[in-house]
């Protein structure tokens, strides 16, 4: 019997939790979400999928190995056929035909209704890379999907100086962006809900409970529900998750291919493996994403034993570079060829009040991104800030008149192995090796104080771009013999001073996002950075010493 047709009637054990599933924490009206039967859905999720994400973590690791002893990425043989094959994915829905200007961002309800309100085409939750995963902010956030599913979502901003804080409310629902919801990667455990004495899958809570809660309120309003799936490293991840979807369809009573999904493509190993996490996934993917900022991360990490393949400083590994523009290319040519929308990447760039000219040159960034995006054959972009929403918009209609670019086929398009792995070319400045010390700091201090999402010099910085600064940092200290511009060696002693006299610039530490945790940052990414070992993720310690 389906899980949302019959209440379990299983016996309590504690406080929000039924045989065999414990719940750690507590936060306000969490109650109507983690409902005995809720619960039990969630536990059938874990029971059944759980040893399969540990095959599937155990492989990253057998590959990350191959690739510390000097192998390197490559197309798939065994696919060969599937990759020459004549196929393609499922019809797209209507919603989803047209989403040329998307915005993504954490999930509090002052977020959630200012997005889907922005005047996007699309609006991506996002559980994974802006939201720092305390229990509060997944809850509060699962709270606020519901009730923005059901209309009902409301905000009132905290009072000020005994003046009323603004009131937010939801625009009527025709007039609101789509809604895409992105859990977390499969890497990810939720530590809060513990099953058989194992935390869950981050992946399997955060999706499950959504759909658990919304699918059939959306699929009765023709709106999916609607995914994007992140960090896949392999064809076989993207297996996995279809089988959690179909497992969901059933479970909830659904017709096969309700949930649709999008896949972001923001690992290198992903890339040689496209038309097959496609293929996987066809009788519901509705595109593939150009998760550019965790594809320079990945880059990094993957290569971060070759000496060879070291990237200059981030703000030069720009889409323009070679090895990004190849892969851009590459990702619209296979989208197109199967019938899949190929989705650009991010803005990180916000607006810059209080002066003109630096606001115009940030805008002119954003603009010139856009336009490479749309004149490559993009079907849509993202961007970081509603206020890029008008920008980005005039950008794709003037060039793109049609709801999508699947006619532009790119079939002039050669990508080979090497084309993807070659390192762009440029150095590394003092500015721009502290620059990443203070990003990595700044952001660990707001993670850890709970916010996902930093604007830092008119950045809006989320994982993916503090990943980036991170492994650069480890990468080039455990690399013999770099040198900065101006001739200084790239050495701890480096790393020591900048660490040492980053407090002393942080002179808004008190107001700044995670100000307090500063101290807290600053020993955990010296540790990180002295490490032997590069750490897979920043968030995987960092997640410890959340509530």
């Amino acid at each position: 019997m389906s899980a949302v047709l019959a209440e379990q009637r299983e016996p309590r054990n504690g406080a929000g939790s039924v045989t065999g599933i414990e719940v750690t924490a507590t936060f306000p009206g969490q109650e109507p979400l983690l409902t005995p039967v809720a619960l039990d859905f969630l536990a059938g999720l874990h029971r059944r999928f759980e040893t399969s994400r540990k095959a599937r973590l155990a492989a990253r690791r057998e590959r990350q190995a191959f690739f510390d002893a000097g192998g390197l990425p490559d197309f798939r043989a065994d696919t060969a056929a599937l990759r020459a094959g004549d196929w393609r994915v499922a019809p797209i829905p209507a919603a989803l035909q047209g989403r040329r200007v998307e915005i993504t961002g954490p999930v509090d309800p002052k977020m959630v209704i200012n997005a889907l309100n922005s005047g996007a085409n699309c609006y991506m939750a996002d559980f994974e890379d802006s939201t720092a995963p305390t229990w509060a902010n997944l809850v509060a956030g699962q709270q606020a999907l519901r009730q923005a599913v059901a209309g009902t979502l409301e905000y009132t901003a905290p009072a000020v100086a005994g003046t009323p804080g603004k009131h937010y409310a939801l625009k009527p629902f025709e007039q609101q962006a789509v809604l895409l919801v992105r859990p977390r990667g499969w890497h990810l455990d939720e530590k809060h809900v513990r099953i058989d004495g194992a935390p869950m899958s981050g992946s399997l809570f955060d999706l499950g409970l959504f759909a658990f809660h919304n699918a059939r309120a959306l699929a009765a309003k023709d709106r999916g529900p609607y995914f994007y799936l992140p960090k896949l490293q392999s064809m076989e991840e993207a297996v996995l998750w279809n089988d959690v979807l179909d497992h969901v369809e059933r479970a909830l009573g659904l017709p096969a291919g309700q949930l649709k999904v999008t896949v972001l493509i923001e690992t290198l190993p992903a890339v040689f493996e496209m038309d097959e996490i496609l293929h996987a996934l066809r009788g519901r993917i509705v595109g593939l994403n150009c998760g550019r900022w965790d594809y320079v991360f990945s880059y990094i990490k993957t290569f971060r034993r070759h000496r060879d393949k070291v990237l200059p400083e981030r703000g030069q590994v720009t889409m323009t570079q070679p090895f990004l523009r190849a892969y851009s290319e590459l990702l619209i040519q296979t989208c197109h060829k199967r019938g899949a929308h190929a989705m650009g990447g991010m803005a990180a760039q916000i607006p810059i009040s209080g002066d003109a000219d630096a606001n115009a040159a940030a805008l002119a960034k954003v603009r010139a991104d856009k336009l490479r995006e749309v004149t490559a054959g993009h079907d849509g972009t993202w961007v970081a800030h509603p206020a890029l929403i008008p920008l980005a918009r005039e950008v794709f209609d003037e060039r793109m008149p049609t709801p999508h670019q699947q006619h532009v086929k790119r079939e002039e398009v050669v990508v080979t192995r090497d084309d993807l792995i070659k390192p762009s070319l440029g150095t590394i400045t003092r500015r721009g090796f502290e620059n990443n010390v203070e990003v990595c700091v700044r952001y660990l201090a707001a993670w850890l104080d709970g916010n996902g999402c930093v604007p830092i010099h008119w950045l809006m910085e989320d994982a993916a771009t503090a990943e980036i600064a991170r492994t650069q940092l480890w990468q080039w200290l455990h690399s013999d013999g770099l040198h900065l511009d101006d001739g200084s060696e790239v050495d701890f002693a480096l790393l020591e001073r900048a660490l040492i006299n980053l407090p002393a610039k942080l002179t808004d530490r008190l107001q700044m996002p995670g100000g307090s945790r500063v101290a807290e940052a600053i020993g955990l990414l010296d540790r990180l950075t002295h490490a032997d070992t590069l750490e897979d993720f920043l968030t995987l310690p960092a997640y410890k010493r959340l509530s």
